[in-house]
């Protein structure tokens, strides 16, 4: 099945949101999603955008999105996090996945970038198996390591 990806625009916000949302249920974490829309807008098609998102469109519906940022690697240079590769459910294991990934490997070459990089859920089996497949190296020594906002704010209270 052969998707339409291009960039997206202010106009796919929505559809873009109903992606995160469909990811955080797959992913046991429905209640994790705080952001909404607008944020969508402000930030990824403000006058200073924080994101670049790819969109898979299918007779006029988004079905999929790769949403990423830039990042600058000490060692290497410039680089670009993908911070989602989501297709909805019912479109998975058609090949729009693999068309949005493809996309996103060329428009990253095509930027420049030294590296790209991802985390994979370890659970995530198909995911970590199509990463190892296409070449890409699944690192297994080093932690991913967060800290929300409350958690800013606690530390910075202790200081």
């Amino acid at each position: 099945m052969k998707a339409l990806i291009r960039k997206a625009t202010i106009k796919d916000s929505f559809s873009i949101h109903n992606l995160i949302k469909e990811l955080a249920l797959f992913e046991k974490e429905p209640e994790s999603v705080i952001l909404t829309v607008s944020d969508i807008e402000k930030y990824g098609f403000g006058t200073h955008p924080m994101f670049q998102c790819l969109v898979a469109e299918l007779e006029n519906k988004i079905v999929g999105m790769a949403l990423f940022y830039q990042r600058f690697s000490t060692w290497k240079g410039p680089t670009f996090h993908l911070e989602d590769l989501i297709v909805s459910e019912s479109y998975k294991g058609k090949g729009i996945g693999t068309q949005l990934y493809t996309a996103f490997i060329k428009e990253s070459y095509k930027e420049g970038v030294e590296r790209i990089e991802w985390n994979v859920l370890d659970w995530n089996l198909p995911a970590v198996n199509f990463y190892h497949k296409s070449g890409a190296t699944v690192l297994k020594d080093w932690q991913t390591v967060q800290m929300h906002r409350p958690e800013m704010k606690k530390y910075l209270d202790t200081i």
